[in-house]
Protein backbone atom coordinates (compact mmCIF):
# COMPACT_ATOMS: atom_id res chain seq x y z
CA UNK A 1 0.00 0.00 0.00
CA UNK A 2 2.87 2.49 1.45
CA UNK A 3 4.53 2.12 -2.52
CA UNK A 4 1.35 3.56 -3.77
CA UNK A 5 1.87 6.94 -2.23
CA UNK A 6 5.90 6.52 -2.31
CA UNK A 7 6.76 9.87 -4.39
CA UNK A 8 4.25 11.99 -2.99
CA UNK A 9 5.22 10.99 1.24
CA UNK A 10 9.15 10.43 0.82
CA UNK A 11 11.39 12.26 2.78
CA UNK A 12 13.19 13.09 0.29
CA UNK A 13 10.27 13.61 -2.02
CA UNK A 14 10.67 11.13 -4.74
CA UNK A 15 11.07 7.22 -5.30
CA UNK A 16 14.87 6.22 -5.69
CA UNK A 17 13.12 5.31 -9.57
CA UNK A 18 12.11 8.75 -9.63
CA UNK A 19 15.25 10.59 -8.71
CA UNK A 20 16.83 8.49 -11.26
CA UNK A 21 14.66 9.51 -13.51
CA UNK A 22 15.56 13.16 -12.49
CA UNK A 23 18.99 12.69 -12.96
CA UNK A 24 18.90 10.88 -15.91
CA UNK A 25 17.14 13.54 -17.95
CA UNK A 26 19.03 16.17 -16.10
CA UNK A 27 22.73 15.21 -16.12
CA UNK A 28 25.65 14.79 -18.37
CA UNK A 29 24.23 13.16 -21.56
CA UNK A 30 27.77 11.80 -22.00
CA UNK A 31 27.94 10.41 -18.68
CA UNK A 32 24.55 9.26 -18.75
CA UNK A 33 25.04 7.30 -22.21
CA UNK A 34 28.13 5.47 -20.45
CA UNK A 35 26.73 4.44 -17.16
CA UNK A 36 23.39 3.19 -19.75
CA UNK A 37 25.63 1.31 -22.22
CA UNK A 38 27.94 -0.01 -18.80
CA UNK A 39 24.07 -0.87 -17.46
CA UNK A 40 22.98 -2.47 -20.57
CA UNK A 41 26.30 -4.81 -21.35
CA UNK A 42 26.12 -6.08 -18.13
CA UNK A 43 22.44 -6.82 -18.06
CA UNK A 44 23.27 -8.80 -21.05
CA UNK A 45 25.95 -11.00 -19.93
CA UNK A 46 23.90 -11.70 -17.19
CA UNK A 47 21.03 -13.09 -19.49
CA UNK A 48 23.32 -14.92 -21.43
CA UNK A 49 25.39 -16.54 -18.56
CA UNK A 50 21.91 -17.60 -17.39
CA UNK A 51 21.19 -19.15 -20.96
CA UNK A 52 24.19 -21.31 -21.10
CA UNK A 53 23.33 -22.10 -17.41
CA UNK A 54 19.91 -23.47 -18.25
CA UNK A 55 21.67 -25.25 -21.02
CA UNK A 56 23.88 -26.71 -18.95
CA UNK A 57 22.06 -27.89 -16.23
CA UNK A 58 18.75 -28.49 -18.06
CA UNK A 59 19.50 -29.35 -21.43
CA UNK A 60 17.31 -26.34 -22.74
CA UNK A 61 18.61 -23.24 -24.48
CA UNK A 62 16.83 -20.46 -22.49
CA UNK A 63 13.36 -20.30 -23.95
CA UNK A 64 11.13 -20.31 -21.57
CA UNK A 65 13.81 -17.97 -19.35
CA UNK A 66 11.23 -15.20 -19.80
CA UNK A 67 8.35 -16.76 -18.33
CA UNK A 68 10.85 -18.18 -15.75
CA UNK A 69 11.46 -14.30 -15.17
CA UNK A 70 8.19 -13.00 -14.94
CA UNK A 71 7.44 -16.24 -12.66
CA UNK A 72 10.09 -15.41 -10.08
CA UNK A 73 9.17 -11.92 -10.14
CA UNK A 74 5.71 -12.33 -8.95
CA UNK A 75 6.74 -15.14 -6.33
CA UNK A 76 9.22 -12.30 -5.18
CA UNK A 77 8.08 -8.83 -5.45
CA UNK A 78 9.15 -7.23 -2.10
CA UNK A 79 12.47 -8.64 -2.77
CA UNK A 80 12.88 -7.71 -6.46
CA UNK A 81 12.04 -4.04 -5.75
CA UNK A 82 14.13 -3.52 -3.11
CA UNK A 83 16.75 -4.73 -5.16
CA UNK A 84 15.40 -2.76 -7.93
CA UNK A 85 15.50 0.59 -5.74
CA UNK A 86 19.09 -0.32 -4.87
CA UNK A 87 20.20 -0.53 -8.08
CA UNK A 88 18.25 3.36 -9.16
CA UNK A 89 20.28 4.13 -6.41
CA UNK A 90 23.76 2.77 -7.75
CA UNK A 91 23.19 4.09 -11.10
CA UNK A 92 21.96 7.42 -9.73
CA UNK A 93 25.21 7.38 -7.79
CA UNK A 94 27.33 6.53 -10.52
CA UNK A 95 25.91 9.28 -12.61
CA UNK A 96 26.12 11.94 -9.90
CA UNK A 97 29.98 11.46 -9.03
CA UNK A 98 30.81 11.65 -12.42
CA UNK A 99 28.90 15.11 -13.06
CA UNK A 100 30.86 16.87 -10.32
Amino acid sequence: MYGLFEDEDDIFMGSPKSKLMDVLFNANNDVVRYELEKFIDRAAAMEMMMKQKCAETFGDNGDDMEKDIQSYILSNRDEVDAFSKNLYIEMMGAILSQSE
